[in-house]
């Protein structure tokens, strides 16, 4: 896997910190040495065998084994990791789907989204709440089969006024046998940078939220 330059992870906000090497690890001289002066100062009245000393060589290369495995995982982990966030960072100023039913409208571009309608349904309708639960547009797609269905908010209220900025609630709602059924709702929110943190990749989005890479469903 090629190398990573220093000044494209500083724009991801990915930092390299050396890591530190504990003070109780020892490496193979000082194991040499520790099994030397075992050897030098056994009690000659009981000294190890053969079999021992082989024990413990095979013991300390096990663990070193075991060591060298893990640095070498975390190494691929931190590389993958890397490179997964280059993967997101193509995504910056395109525009992704992801499961909300909560909106921010900045007062000016019209919120879009897509409803997920899981069965065939007779009328279907979507209504935009405020933040004290009011209604303020109800938008009829009428009978619908299942599949993703597009709608779009431009801002106003059902007397055409424009609402002000601020979250608003999407609230996607099906007819079908006679009882209303609540749906999900994916909606459209545009990518403004991506950042690596301890969580992974998330993506920082124009409403000022961020999600996580694996929680998009479609790039527009």
């Amino acid at each position: 896997m090629p190398a990573i330059e220093q000044s494209t992870l500083e724009n991801l906000n990915i930092s390299q910190r050396p890591q530190a090497k504990s003070g109780s690890e020892i490496g193979q001289e000082e194991f040499l040495k520790l099994m030397t002066a075992q050897m030098n100062n056994q009690d000659p009245m009981k000294p190890m065998t053969d079999g021992e000393f082989f024990t413990q060589i095979a013991q300390f290369s096990s663990v070193a084994g075991i060591q060298d495995l893990q640095d070498s995982f975390s190494q691929v982990a931190s590389a993958l990791q890397s490179n997964q966030a280059l993967q997101a960072s193509t995504m910056v100023g395109r525009t992704v789907m992801i499961p909300s039913g909560e909106a921010v409208f900045n007062g000016e571009e019209p919120v879009s989204g897509k409803v997920s309608v899981t069965d065939a349904t007779n009328a279907l309708t979507i209504n935009i709440l405020d933040t004290s639960g009011q209604v303020v547009r109800t938008l009829f797609t009428g009978a619908q089969n299942p599949g993703a269905v597009d709608f779009s908010w431009d801002g106003r209220s059902d007397e055409g006024e424009v609402m002000s900025a601020g979250d608003y609630t999407i609230e996607a709602i099906a007819q079908t046998g006679g009882e209303n059924i609540q749906l999900a709702t994916l909606l459209a929110e545009k990518v403004e940078s991506v950042t690596l943190g301890s969580g992974g990749v998330m993506l920082d989005l124009a409403s000022d939220r961020s999600v996580p890479l694996s929680g998009v469903k479609q790039v527009m």
